[in-house]
């Protein structure tokens, strides 16, 4: 094979900022600048002036910034051909932007790539709290980012960020597996509490604590409940101040460089498949064909089975992906899960946490030869990509065609129609209950399917003490439940039990 047309990782950079006056702290721009020097550094100096393709995550915690590509060209002192900034912050976006990297290289197209990504949430947050008058609202940059419209049918249900929604598939999913609630939360506990050693023993994680399962799982005064089931240590840590970034280049320009060859790190196949970006309209709550189709397929173009990977990264925003994930490749509970620590640990910076998972493979490939699969999963568990890296080349040709769609959706079965008006008797989907800060319920929001098979929306208001019990406490017989929704005119549908199934609560 050329070593013109062979993609390598010569170079990666992390950094966290931790200001003891946010007025000193970086903004993303800043991150990111001082990532790529990093990554420069870590290359042996100078790629980054050469840099023919310059490739950014977009971030949300400082809009008044964006688009950054051409800011931060300038502020590094490079004229890139080819400079982007990806529309959305999803969480796919950085192995996606690896793969375009890794492809430009294999078509002759650039020499030099450098993808990087930052957000500054914390001290934005901190900022913001200083300029904040008493009595007013306290932002939420998730929540309050111009990317997500904050009316329709789902929102008006309590559905409107990531951590709202992924529950859905948690508890779906622990009916589909056959586990009881105390089951499902203990392997969420075992996969949480490994993430936590990972990072605690790491350099670049935010959080360095490491954690038993129970505490993950048990609600206290440190780890309030969040949406049921996840407590605060089961989610996305988004109150961080971190970039990370890493350059591609050829093999043959490496070597022109005289970078050592144990330092390389190898690109291979990967595969990539999405779900329908509106959440309600997936066939069920209960898998993914886009996860299954990505992380398979990138395992048979590398002509790899699981045995054979000595590191993974499974995406973590929630713990019901990595269960996905890990069911997918018989991945045991035991093994770890992250090389960086998850985005609980490890840190969450919105679409840019798999840069700091690709900056720590590749250091962990270095230490450790082999092989290493690096799953990422974006929006609402809507987009997958995964790809494989290696101490060693991979034998993969490039470009290559990492689009999959196509077998993803023969997966897929029949999608419910939605009927926003239905109101009648209802068949529990599933559910999630939201909570407020002192840890009371705020309200439930419940998916059910009418006797046409339509899929529907209602809440249970926190009201409804009894309603709201069952939901904390049932294990699978609560799948075979029914309902009754009314729907007041102009309101959100309102839930109540009906009956249960014999055997159920």
């Amino acid at each position: 094979m050329d070593a013109e047309r062979i993609p390598v990782i010569a170079g990666v950079g992390q950094v966290n900022d931790r200001p003891s006056d946010p007025a000193d702290g970086l903004d993303p721009l800043g991150l990111m600048a001082e990532a790529l020097r990093r990554a420069d550094a870590d290359g042996g100096g100078g790629l980054l002036a050469d840099c023919d393709s310059l490739a950014v995550v977009r971030q949300i915690g400082w809009p008044q910034l964006d688009p950054v590509d051409g800011v931060l060209a300038e502020r590094l002192g490079i004229a890139p051909a080819h400079r982007e900034q990806t529309a959305m912050p999803n969480g796919d976006s950085p192995i996606r932007l690896l793969h375009d990297a890794a492809n430009r290289i294999g078509a002759g197209e650039a020499r030099i790539c450098a993808v990087v990504g930052g957000e500054a949430l914390r001290t934005a947050g901190q900022l913001a709290a200083l300029k904040r008058g008493e009595g007013e609202a306290k932002p939420n940059a998730l929540r309050d980012a111009s990317h997500r419209q904050r009316q329709g049918f789902a929102p008006r249900h309590g559905l409107t960020v990531p951590v709202d929604v992924y529950p859905l598939y948690e508890n779906a999913l622990r009916d589909e597996y056959g586990q009881t609630l105390s089951e499902g939360q203990a392997e969420s506990g075992a996969l949480w509490a490994g993430m936590s050693e990972v990072a605690a023993g790491g350099d670049h994680a935010w959080i360095r604590q490491a954690v038993s399962a129970q505490e993950v799982v048990t609600p206290s005064e440190s780890n309030r409940p969040i949406a049921f089931p996840y407590t605060k240590l089961q989610v996305a840590n988004a109150s961080v101040n971190q970039g990370a970034g890493f350059i591609v280049t050829s093999l043959a320009e490496a070597r022109r460089r005289e970078i050592a060859e144990d330092r390389l790190v190898f690109v291979g196949h990967g595969a990539a498949a999405h779900e329908d970006a509106d959440f309600l309209r997936r066939a069920d709550y209960r898998g993914s064909p886009g996860l299954e189709v990505s992380i398979r397929r990138t395992l048979a173009l590398n002509g790899v089975e699981p045995e054979d990977l000595d590191h993974v990264e499974l995406y973590s925003c929630f713990p019901c992906v990595p269960k996905m994930a890990r069911r997918v490749l018989g991945w045991p509970l035991e093994r770890p899960t992250t090389v960086f620590g998850g985005l609980t640990f490890g840190g969450g910076p919105i679409g840019n946490y798999m840069s700091h998972a690709v900056a720590c493979m590749v250091e962990e490939l270095r230490r450790v030869p082999g092989k290493g699969l690096l799953f990422a999963n974006g929006g609402y568990a809507t987009h997958n990509h995964a790809i494989l890296l290696s101490s060693t080349p991979t034998g993969a040709r490039f470009p290559q065609d990492y689009d999959f769609q196509a077998e993803a959706d023969n997966l897929r079965t029949k999608v419910p129609r939605i009927d926003e008006e239905y109101a009648g008797n209802v068949t529990l989907e599933s559910y999630t209950v939201h909570y407020a800060r002192d840890g009371s319920p705020r309200f439930a929001t419940i998916v059910g399917r009418t006797p046409e098979g339509a899929r529907t929306l209602a809440i249970v208001p926190s009201t409804d003490h009894e309603a709201i019990k069952l939901l904390e406490c049932a294990d699978r017989e609560l799948f075979r439940s029914t309902g009754t929704i009314t729907r007041p005119a102009g309101e959100p549908g309102v839930w109540r039990f009906s009956g249960m199934m014999p055997g159920g609560l």
